[in-house]
């Protein structure tokens, strides 16, 4: 990233549909944002208020393992939200920004045959999809990625050891070889004094739940708390 005074406005969420950011206060409480990532289990309806309202210059989103098409009032059926990009398997850029951007959805396989749910080795072939965007991102603009998006936790970092919120071995593989500055996730529930931040080799791991603004900085990363009912 080039040096800046400003920096990148980013608001994270994930999991947990917060009420304050429902109204029409929410521009007041937020304040101007650049980016809007989400980390999975929101409404869609949610996420097209928050885009419509904050004008971000993209959206970009993973599915989590409780994610479904939702029934509007009017009774369409909305199985995507409108204004976000999936950046499941994908890799994406932000011009203004100059960020670089990757992303992969879901939890542990804990109920076989559901939507959204991978065995380790499943979670390993899909990593496999990132790895020549990856290597191009080096070879075009000097590094692999800035930040990556993803659902679950890394294996060992803010994961359970057991049950559905086990957290995947590969993200631990591509954090040491492609060195994101951030990686973040939701799908584990924190509260309190629960650590939500963990320094992994060169990468900032952040538990975003339910919501969290960054300011990202080329040189620094800064967190606004996290207020909310």
């Amino acid at each position: 990233m080039p040096a800046a005074t400003q920096p990148v406005r980013i608001l994270a969420v994930s999991d947990k549909t917060v009420t304050n950011l429902c109204g029409p206060q929410v521009n007041q409480l937020v304040g101007a944002v650049d980016l809007l990532l989400a980390c999975g289990d929101l409404s869609y309806s949610y996420l097209e208020y928050l885009v419509t309202m904050l004008h971000p210059l993209h959206a970009f989103f993973v599915h989590g393992n409780h994610d479904v098409p939702e029934k509007l009032k009017n009774g369409q059926l909305l199985d995507a939200p409108g204004g976000w990009r999936n950046l499941d398997r994908q890799v994406a850029r932000v011009p203004k920004a100059d960020l670089l951007i990757a992303g992969l959805e879901g939890s542990i396989c804990y109920r076989p045959g559901a939507p959204y749910q991978y065995t380790q080795e499943q979670m390993r072939r899909r990593a496999y999809h990132l790895i020549l965007p990856l290597l191009w991102n080096r070879v075009r603009y000097g590094r692999y990625v800035d930040i990556f998006i993803a659902h679950s936790p890394a294996a060992g970092i803010h994961a359970s050891k057991e049950g559905a919120h086990q957290g995947f071995e590969v993200f631990l593989t591509l954090i040491r070889h492609f060195r994101p500055r951030l990686f973040l996730h939701g799908h584990q529930h924190r509260y309190g004094l629960a650590v939500w931040q963990t320094q992994y080799t060169h990468t900032e791991i952040v538990n975003v739940y339910p919501f969290r603004i960054i300011e990202f900085y080329p040189d620094k990363t800064v967190y606004g708390r996290s207020y909310y009912r």
